[in-house]
């Protein structure tokens, strides 16, 4: 698989998008297996940009673990710093297919109606089959609901009801007791 190239604003965009992740996949002592291959080209397929953390202390044989990567998966190399390689390989974009193509002739349609246009379609059909067979049912004419009478609508029992909060009600109640006597003479 060839390997990935990017412009140099490509990679430099990209770097900048990659500062803030975390290294996903650690390659350990025993270096490149094929797990770590399949667990790299995991996280490659999820997420596109990713950080792989390298254990080996030479800086060659990071390199070369970085390139056998670029050209196993089929990817790009973002940057290499240290012990850290930070990998990009774009999602396939899928392929845009339409359940329903109208020729050129005919008038668009919305979903909405056209759906109801199938149902009523479905039911036309339906109802044929029903109709073509005698039944001993018979149907009654359409009547509209009757109306309401006029006025307001009572949901529970009448009950007079105070406005106001409670504290106006009780300074309300005193005001009209009148005046209290002090009970002195």
């Amino acid at each position: 698989m060839p390997k990935l190239e990017l412009t140099s604003h490509e990679r430099s965009a990209l770097r900048a998008s990659a500062h803030s992740l975390r290294p996903v996949v650690l390659i350990g002592d025993r270096g490149l297996t094929d797990a770590v291959l399949k667990e790299i080209d995991l996280n490659l397929k999820v997420h596109e940009l990713i950080k792989v953390r390298a254990g080996t202390q030479e800086r060659d044989d990071r390199e070369v673990m970085l390139n056998t990567i670029c050209d196993t998966l089929s990817c790009a190399p973002v940057h290499h710093l240290g012990k850290t390689l930070i990998l990009y390989r774009p999602k396939p974009q899928p392929e845009l297919t339409t359940r329903a193509v109208r020729k050129p002739n005919q008038p668009y349609t919305p979903k909405k109606q056209a759906a109801l246009d199938g149902e009523r379609s479905r039911q036309k059909r339906s109802a044929s089959k029903v109709s073509a067979t005698p039944t001993a049912k018979t149907s009654k004419p359409f009547e509209p609901p009757k109306a309401r009478p006029a006025g307001p609508r009572q949901v529970g029992p009448a009950t007079a009801r105070r406005s106001g909060s409670a504290l106006s009600l009780r300074a309300g109640i005193r005001r009209n007791l009148g005046p209290r006597s002090s009970g002195r003479g």
